[in-house]
């Protein structure tokens, strides 16, 4: 590894560092923010689902802004927005303001991460993305690792403030080194598409509008069913204009590569099922194991340790293995260890619940099987393009990855909802086994979207000046 690639990977991963702890410690803090502020509950449900739908509706965007403007210039854009954001966040007198910087903090996020990925793929040559990969989630996982032991120190004797505060020297020690550091180079097309920006934009937001929405107000209403309906229709609409256009922020043609239409929804799959599991875990230690926010944070350490811990290692060996083997095998044990913890809850669900360690070997089979599929995901989708083309295939990734955790988090709700409730440990309990039935459902059904990836790694995608993928047959190298 080169000096230069050092510097790309330490700061790509800081930024994600940033925005993965910022999202964890939220979660960890809601009930001290709901009384600061006087907060309702659904106010409340908005500080989190703000951030995330101008995250999901902007990513694409996010990376045609770098493809068009600079990919360094724009990374140092999107973490002056968030750190801004943040400062805003950690002065906001009511809970409208905080709702409304963290919609800011969100289309800051939009531009750093997607970039943030790009920057480190066109760094690295295909032989070493894997390994690059895993160390960039490995260092991300400190976040996902500390995050809920930080939010639970805050909300049991900090100021809530804090958790965005911890942003600022963040931000401005990444934004002065990115600045020294990283190579300026831009995207293939040099027009912006403002078009496709547009029907995306529009489209993504009607598809998350629906699905945040979906537990309030009723997945029958006509305020869900339309946003659905109509966010599909401009996604349709935005395909139609990125097959005509001359200069699409997305070609079509990336779904004609078997890699990249099967990785995609594989990983839709794993974010759905990883924070529908994250969404009921804490809940879980602290509604049926009795513990207060501190505790439960360290009770989710030795699941969120696995991302620190195996990441590199599987990022290595996903370079020599291919990454076929990887996703479906961390999409299995996803699915044996979130079949488990519902197997074993559900014997609890008329007594005291199901201890600590009943669950335990559940958490961490499933933590390594994510940890697994997440590297090995990310390689398959940005190595079937050509180089210059990473930013566009980033930002699709990284779009679907959002919309898959806002998927995951919304059936897991609504089915947990169906069948428990708060009233009362045996019901929540009920509610829970459920949920973790749910996620190992969606696990499931990524493994067997992921069966239908290359078995062998995608050959060395050909140079800049090389014609259209669709005149190379063989970018791919399939075997049935």
């Amino acid at each position: 590894m080169t000096h230069a690639q050092k510097w790309v990977l330490g700061l790509a991963s800081l930024a994600s560092f940033m925005m993965s702890l910022d999202a964890l410690v939220v979660t960890t803090t809601l009930t001290t923010i709901r009384h600061d502020l006087a907060a309702s509950v659904e106010s409340l449900e908005w500080t989190v689902n703000a951030y995330s739908l101008t995250f999901a509706v902007l990513l694409l965007t996010g990376a045609a802004l770098g493809d068009r403007f600079g990919r360094r210039r724009m990374f140092g854009a999107g973490l002056a927005v968030f750190t801004v954001a943040s400062v805003a966040c950690a002065l906001s007198p009511t809970i409208g303001v905080l709702i409304a910087a963290r919609a800011v903090q969100g289309a800051g996020a939009a531009l750093v991460l997607p970039l943030s990925l790009t920057l480190l793929s066109a760094a690295f040559p295909p032989q070493q993305r894997g390994r690059a990969m895993g160390l960039y989630l490995g260092l991300t996982g400190l976040a996902t690792f500390s995050g809920p032991f930080i939010g639970g120190a805050i909300a049991d004797g900090l100021a809530w403030q804090w958790i965005f505060w911890l942003n600022l020297p963040i931000g401005v020690v990444a934004m002065l080194l990115a600045a020294r550091r990283i190579a300026e180079s831009v995207g293939p097309n040099t027009r912006f598409d403002l078009g496709g920006v547009l029907l995306v934009t529009a489209g993504a937001f009607g598809i998350v509008w629906g699905l945040v929405r979906g537990g309030a107000a009723g997945w029958g209403s006509a305020e869900v069913l339309g946003a659905l309906v109509l966010g599909a229709a401009l996604v349709v609409a935005f395909v139609g204009w990125e097959r005509r256009t001359a200069t699409p922020m997305l070609p079509m043609r990336f779904f004609a590569l078997r890699a990249f239409a099967t990785a995609n929804p594989a990983n839709f799959c794993v974010f759905a099922s990883l924070y529908g599991t994250l969404f009921f875990l804490a809940q879980y230690f602290q509604t049926v194991l009795g513990q207060g926010p501190l505790g439960a944070g360290l009770l989710l350490m030795p699941w969120t340790a696995t991302l620190m811990v195996c990441a590199p290692i599987s990022g290595r060996l996903v370079d020599r293995f291919g990454e076929r083997t990887f996703v479906v095998g961390g999409l299995l044990l996803q699915a044996v260890g979130m079949g488990w913890i519902a197997l074993v809850t559900s014997q609890g669900e008329h007594s005291t619940g199901t201890g600590y360690l009943d669950l335990l070997p559940g958490l961490i089979v499933g933590g390594v099987g994510l940890t697994m599929a997440m590297p090995a995901a990310q390689k398959a989708v940005v190595g079937a393009v050509r180089p210059a083309e990473v930013g566009q295939a980033s930002g699709a990734f990284m779009m679907l990855r959002i919309l898959g955790g806002v998927f995951g988090v919304a059936v897991s709700v609504a089915v947990f909802a169906g069948l428990g409730g708060y009233s009362s440990v045996a019901e929540f309990t009920t509610g829970f086994t459920a949920a973790m039935g749910t996620v190992a459902v969606i696990a499931v059904v990524g493994m067997i979207v992921a069966l239908g990836m290359p078995s062998r790694r995608p050959a060395a995608p050909p140079p800049d000046h090389a014609p259209p993928i669709a005149q190379q047959p063989n970018l791919e190298a399939i075997d049935g």
